[in-house]
This record gives structure tokens, C-alpha cells and sequence, in this order.
């Protein structure tokens, strides 16, 4: 989960991260920092306070002699899943936190950042430059969630609002196509090295594969309208059991922000409501549409094994792209004692692994070893498709 070394910008990688954070809220009015429409997708007000939490209550507090909390209540508040560390807010309920307010969160966040720079020029032990490097990666997928649950929550704005007008994030187009043979053989899986990676990435081991046939391109909206278009979401046959009772139960007939409207497809972003490009990479699909999409065509989704031994082979980036692999540990994963330990592998049931990165995780949060997660469900996250013959 940590690096054996720290680079030598090290404050200057935590300042950066921070502005990050502050940088992707400058667009926002004070109403848009609050809501919360639905309990996965929480409030950018919580957000910027739960990452400023982490590094006050996993470093600040346990390694500054004297340190004074900035408020005793903050961490009941801000405290996301850590049993270990005590009770927290409702995760439903994290929109109705009105209070503090978002002055009082950014005064919070410049407390934090105040006494973690003076520990940072202090030189810590590499135990708290550990943390520290945890705190920046926590921080960086936190980055990329406020933006994918600020679009869910614009998104049920019937004014479709915009959040930038040069922020659209689902208009990119895949830059090679044909397919890609790997030859059937032992491949290593997980992570080496000194760099920094997540403890479900660790634990390196020889995995067999068959050969087989990957697409170097993800699947376009295009193509997905052709499956809409031959009957994709009314006919079972495509669908897994679980799939087939979400698409009936939930009345799902399209990807998630689609409209029709006058006839043409439109879907909405973060630059407001525009036409859907037909060569533009499909995105915002649950694993299920996934799933059924990929039986339609005849083919399948790749193992998290498969997408690993051909990624260094093909680009990729744009999307966070299902597999048909369950989340599940490595051959010697060991959780780590004390509140780090539940950042990982308690998640280790019901929840399929995504691969890559997408147009919204932040610049240097990408390897080939990174292992996403969430429940086949998911469709705010931007996801992808990618085939495999």
C-alpha cells in the first residue's frame, strides 16, 4: 500500500493535490456544495471535508505531539466507513449536514493543510511519509468521485445544468481499432515495485490464460444504439438473472443521462445536455448493460487477468472498463491492522473489478495493476466496454 521511498517533492505533490480539490469546486455555487439526491453519490461539501479528515485523523492527530483537532465533532461527521475509528453520520444523511457551512469546511481544510505542510518540512518518519502518500491517492479518487456525483445530482436538475462549458468528459473517440492476440501462456499478475499501489494490488502470482482476442477499441454509443435499437433492453436472453430483474424492476431502456427527444438521442454532462456522438466511447454502464451488450454481439467481457496481461498492449485511459472478475483477494493478501486495514479488504464480497482509469481520474492515479471495484449496478461511475473474442 506504500512506497519504499519518497520523492523528493513530496510537499509539493500534497500542496498540489490539495489545490486540486478546491480548483474542481471553483465552478459552484454555495447550493451546489450541498445536496445529496442519492445515498452513493455524496455532497461536495463532504467531499473536501472527509479528504481534509483523513489526513487530521490518520496522521495530524496520532503523530503531532499537542495537536488540537479543529473541531471535536468533525470526525463524527466526516468519518466515511472506519469502524475502527467510531460512530459516524448516516452515509444517507451526509446531504442534510448543512452545517458547518462551506466557509467553515475551507477553513478547516486551510487549518489542516497549515500544520501538515510544517510536519512535512519537519522530515517524518517514513511511516507518517507513508500516510502522507495514502492521504494524496485517497484524495485523488475523491477527486474523481465529487465530479461523478455532482453530475448525478445536476443531472436530476430538469435545467440541466452546466458545470463548465469545456468539461463535456464523454465526447472522446477511440484512436485505434481491430484486435489484439495474446498467445496462451503464464502471466504475472499485481504489482512490484517501489512505486506507490494499493494493498489489493500487491501480491504478485502466475495466473494461466488461454488465448484469446481483446478489441483495441471500446465500444462506442454507437454501437450501443444499434443493441437499443435491436430490442437489447427487452430481450432476456442477453441478460443475466440479477441483470434481467434490474432492467424489469428499475425500467431501464437506455445508458444512464440518455434522452430521446424529437427522435435523436441527447445526453446529459457536465458541459449541460448535448447530442450524443455517434463515434464517441460509450460510458455511465453498469456492468449488467455491459454484460448483456457483449452476449449480444457473441463475444464476452475480458477477466481482470486478461485486461492485465494485454494492457500494456493497447491504450487505454478513457473509461473504467468491467470485467468478468469477482473483487477478490490475492494469494497472500493480508489486511493491515488498525483503520488502514478497512480501506481495501473489507469490500472483498458482491462487487466486480474495473481496470484503466477514466476521463475523470486525476493525472498520475492510473497503473495497469490498479483494481476499481463496485456492485454490477453502477452506472454513475464513467464505464466502459471493452470485448474480448
Amino acid at each position: 500500500m506504500i512506497s519504499e521511498t519518497t520523492p523528493p517533492d513530496f510537499l509539493q505533490k500534497f500542496i498540489e493535490t490539495r489545490a486540486y480539490s478546491v480548483t474542481l469546486c471553483e465552478p459552484l455555487n454555495a447550493e451546489d456544495y450541498i445536496p445529496q439526491p442519492r445515498d452513493f453519490a455524496s455532497p461536495p461539501k463532504w467531499h473536501l471535508a472527509h479528504t481534509t479528515w483523513f489526513f487530521e485523523e490518520m496522521i495530524l492527530s496520532k503523530y503531532v505531539a499537542d495537536y488540537i483537532v479543529f473541531h471535536p465533532k468533525f470526525s463524527f461527521l466526516f468519518n466515511s466507513y472506519y469502524q475502527t475509528i467510531g460512530d459516524r453520520a448516516v452515509r444517507a444523511e451526509r446531504g442534510a449536514i448543512t452545517r458547518p457551512n462551506v466557509d467553515e469546511v475551507y477553513a478547516y481544510r486551510d487549518y489542516v493543510n497549515e500544520h501538515m505542510c510544517r510536519l512535512l518540512t519537519a522530515k517524518p518518519s517514513q511511516a507518517v511519509l507513508a500516510l502522507v502518500e495514502l492521504g494524496i491517492h485517497h484524495e485523488q479518487q475523491h477527486q474523481e468521485l465529487l465530479l461523478t456525483d455532482l453530475k448525478h445530482t445536476f443531472s436530476l436538475n430538469p435545467i440541466f445544468p452546466v458545470y463548465r462549458t469545456d468539461f463535456n468528459l464523454v465526447d472522446t473517440v477511440n484512436q485505434t481499432d481491430g484486435w489484439l492476440r495474446i498467445e496462451e501462456g503464464l502471466y504475472e499478475i499485481g504489482y512490484e515495485g517501489d512505486g506507490f499501489c494499493f494493498d489489493n494490488e500487491l501480491g504478485k502470482h502466475t495466473v494461466f490464460l488461454p488465448s484469446f482476442e481483446i478489441s483495441k477499441s471500446l465500444v462506442t454509443n454507437g454501437a450501443f444504439i444499434e443493441f437499443m435499437e435491436d430490442g437489447g433492453y427487452e430481450t432476456f436472453s442477453y441478460w443475466l438473472d440479477k441483470g434481467w430483474t434490474w432492467v424489469r424492476e428499475q425500467q431501464i431502456s437506455r445508458p444512464l443521462y440518455w434522452y430521446k427527444i424529437e427522435g435523436k438521442w441527447y445526453h446529459y454532462t457536465l458541459a449541460g445536455l448535448v447530442p450524443v456522438k455517434m463515434d464517441a466511447i460509450l460510458s455511465h454502464i453498469s456492468f449488467y448493460e455491459a454484460h448483456a451488450f457483449a452476449t449480444w454481439k457473441g463475444m464476452r467481457l475480458p477477466t481482470e487477468f486478461e485486461w492485465e496481461a494485454a494492457a500494456s498492449k493497447m491504450n487505454w485511459g478513457q473509461r473504467w472498463e468491467w470485467t468478468y472478475s469477482a473483487y477478490l483477494p490475492y494469494p497472500g493478501f493480508k489486511i493491515d491492522d488498525g483503520a488502514v486495514g478497512e480501506y481495501n479488504g473489507k469490500f472483498m464480497l458482491d462487487q466486480l473489478v474495473l481496470r484503466g482509469s477514466s476521463v475523470a481520474t486525476p493525472a498520475g492515479h492510473e497503473r495497469i495493476t490498479y483494481r476499481n471495484f463496485f456492485p454490477a449496478n453502477t452506472r454513475w461511475q464513467f464505464n466502459g466496454i471493452r470485448l474480448v473474442k
